[in-house]
């Protein structure tokens, strides 16, 4: 029997996404295409893989074993060609790392630039990534490596991954460098209820813990911009126009902005995640061992 890799891949997106137009539209194919694909593979197995669920197909169980194996089974096929290309020399090959906003320029930028220089054969691709985001590209298979924090709720990690700490992130209020909160030290959030503030995008980590976070503190925030940046969010505070919370990580020091812990301290710790099972390929070690290098010069405010 031989298995093709492409066809393992859509068989195992179809498991994460549940239907086959949700499938063509992540990969930007027709429905008929990614059908016809599938079809082959049941051609390839021998095996009936999917079976009509009114005007659905869904997975028959020998489809949904060999889904939830297709990952390990493209994963093992990477390592094998990845050990290959750089046999006797170095870790080789591509990493798609899934990074969250605010840890591109401090965790993901520094570690990839030194890799550049200590790995030249190593390819990583940098991918901006919410929480939320991330664990789901990991699951399927988009991302071989993210960075994301244990502290997301809505999506919790699982017992299908393997996780490395890096480093800790103080969440603090952001506010203009007049504003009668600066200069202070650890406020109180229920005494900025009558504030405007400016929001991440909806539904992102930084919105979803703010707006709980203003609730627990007996209030709801008057949101005046949400932004899909922190550089265009701190403009706004900036300019006097909002305040903001933020993770220290994103703050970036260009900006005349103000920054307070609060009474009650909040801090989100941050995490490399990897898929268990197959021990990872040499290549994603080496970007593992990048971010841990970075993390920990960033915990002792060494230059990344």
């Amino acid at each position: 029997m031989t298995l093709n890799p492409w066809r393992l891949r859509l068989l195992n997106r179809l498991e994460t996404h549940g239907t086959i137009r949700a499938v063509a539209a992540a990969l930007d194919l027709s429905a008929s295409s990614v059908s016809q694909q599938l079809a082959l593979l049941e051609v390839e197995t021998g095996t009936q893989l999917l079976e009509r669920a009114g005007r659905r197909v869904r997975l028959t169980p020998a489809g949904l074993i060999l889904a939830r194996r297709a990952q390990a089974i493209l994963d093992h096929m990477d390592a094998v060609e990845a050990e290959l290309r750089s046999f006797g020399t170095e870790p080789a090959g591509l990493v798609r790392l899934g990074v969250f906003q605010s840890a591109i320029h401090t965790l993901a930028v520094p570690a990839v630039t030194r890799l550049a220089r200590s790995h030249p054969q190593l390819e990583i691709e940098v991918l901006e990534l919410e929480p939320h985001e991330s664990l789901a590209a990991l699951r399927g298979g988009d991302a071989d490596l993210i960075v994301t924090t244990t502290d997301f709720v809505e999506e919790p990690l699982g017992s299908d991954l393997d996780l490395l700490p890096l480093t800790t992130d103080l969440i603090v209020l952001v506010v203009p460098p007049d504003h009668p909160a600066a200069g202070r030290g650890p406020v109180d959030l229920a005494a900025y209820a009558g504030e405007q503030w400016a929001f991440d995008r909806p539904q992102s980590y930084m919105a979803n813990l703010t707006t709980r976070l203003c609730r627990q503190a007996g209030f709801e925030p008057r949101v005046v911009g949400r932004f899909s940046n922190y550089s265009t969010l701190l403009r706004h505070v900036e300019a006097g126009l909002s305040i903001a919370m933020l993770p220290s990580l994103a703050v970036d020091p260009r900006y005349r902005v103000a920054t307070r812990p609060l009474v009650v301290p909040v801090t989100r710790a941050i995490t490399a995640v990897v898929r268990r099972g197959a021990p990872p390929r040499p290549a994603v070690l080496a970007v593992l061992e990048g971010l841990r290098r970075t993390s920990r010069a960033y915990d002792e405010g060494a230059p990344t």
